[in-house]
């Protein structure tokens, strides 16, 4: 024959019945359940006041705890939390504090918990760690050491508008110093914006970019117009290899900030995306804090540039150098001769240094942009350069990866 099958809420039910008919005392029916008369007092009481379900097992869980969040603590993290929907509990506790460090306030995994309760957090995807990155911003080492820029993508606003943002960091303090809408990408739309930029905060080291325009170009070591004027201010225009974003990571980890605080949906106008990359900016800078400042915002930990942009570009100066201008075609005259160079160097003079009787190299300030074949007027090809196996031009192949090091003031 089959088992009976019983649960402990239908036993509890049979004995509080049974109890109620009356045929066996409260001590003879706990002996046959096998419980003590206090447990079988406790179901019967449990039934009489709140029915059948009241049977059921209890959660064991304390219904209240000394050390819960007082419910107006509660509501002054809901409250940032509102206004500020993309910050975590680390950064809510951090202001928390800032704002009224007289009261003790909740750990950061006790504000997590009041989020995940009010249902304001997303959980994120894991992702596989690798270990960081850290060659390209050795350089870092202070404010105004290397500048970070670069295009954050473009997208349309609600009218159609394009809007191509122009941002521009500082990588030791992640100082935002400019979120701009452009409508021109090239030098005569972002040249403006950077004289703006050092003329508020004064010159940096480097500028590190990626390869795109306006930052290289097709002249020699991949300058432009923009590259060549940096150049003639001391600056030295880093390049991060391409495809390898991560070498400009701190940059990079803002855009996703930006994106998701300005962009997701756009804006109506341009004007109007333009407020919300100032509101962005603002609070960025001087509210936001920032994990790898330890909780710092970058206003407290950017300064001004001791490097004050000029009033008048000085020329460099090339000694015993052999001096041409590059003229409007782009090229400089040589013994009665043309030799091509680039357009962006157009109106700039360059430094030539002899090689041997045929041979030059050519110079622009500090950078060596190649060698020229004075027999035939024309700048050799890096292939050519290679099989005349020089040593120490082995360093001219790349002069702008990984900092060389500060162009010296012209």
């Amino acid at each position: 024959m089959p088992w009976t099958e019983t649960c402990a809420v239908d036993q509890r039910l049979r004995f509080v019945m049974e109890y109620e008919l009356g045929e066996e005392p409260m001590a003879v029916l706990c002996q046959q359940y096998g419980i003590s008369r206090k447990t079988g007092y406790k179901w019967l009481g449990r039934f009489l006041g709140e029915g059948p379900e009241a049977l059921k097992d209890r959660s064991r869980a304390p219904r209240h705890h000394p050390n819960e969040v007082c419910a107006a603590v509660e509501l002054a993290i809901l409250s940032l939390r509102g206004e500020h929907p993309r910050w975590g509990p680390k950064k809510l506790r951090v202001v928390l504090q800032r704002d009224d460090g007289g009261s003790t306030w909740p750990a950061t995994s006790t504000i997590g918990e009041v989020l995940n309760r009010h249902g304001l957090t997303i959980p994120r995807k894991r992702r596989r760690r690798v270990p960081p990155q850290t060659k390209p911003f050795a350089s870092c080492d202070g404010p105004n050491a290397v500048w970070c820029a670069d295009f954050k993508g473009w997208f349309r606003t609600q009218d159609g508008a394009r809007c191509d943002p122009l941002t521009i960091s500082d990588g030791h303090s992640r100082y935002l110093l400019r979120c701009q809408a452009m409508t021109q990408t090239g030098f005569e739309g972002v040249g403006p914006l950077f004289e703006a930029a050092f003329r508020q905060y004064g010159l940096p080291g480097a500028i590190r970019t990626d390869n795109g325009a306006p930052f290289a170009g097709q002249g020699p070591q991949g300058l432009s117009r923009l590259s060549v004027w940096w150049i003639k201010l001391g600056i030295v225009p880093e390049r991060i290899d391409a495809g390898h974003p991560e070498q400009n990571g701190r940059h990079e980890r803002m855009h996703g900030t930006l994106k998701r605080a300005t962009a997701s949906p756009p804006a109506r106008t341009l004007r109007a995306q333009q407020r919300r990359f100032d509101g962005f900016r603002q609070e960025y800078n001087e509210q936001r804090p920032h994990e790898a400042l330890g909780m710092r915002t970058p206003s407290s930990v950017y300064c001004l540039s001791t490097r004050r942009y000029p009033e008048r570009i000085a020329p460099f100066a090339y000694g015993d150098m052999a001096v041409r201008r590059v003229r409007d075609r782009g090229d400089f005259r040589w013994h009665c001769g043309k030799v091509y160079l680039s357009k962006v160097l157009i109106g700039e003079c360059v430094g030539l240094e002899p090689l041997d009787g045929r041979h030059w190299t050519v110079h622009f300030g500090p950078v060596l942009l190649g060698i020229f074949d004075s027999r035939n007027r024309r700048m050799l090809t890096r292939r050519e350069i290679k099989r005349l196996g020089m040593a120490e031009m082995e360093a001219w192949a790349r002069p702008f990866r990984s900092a060389p090091g500060p162009c010296p003031s012209p």
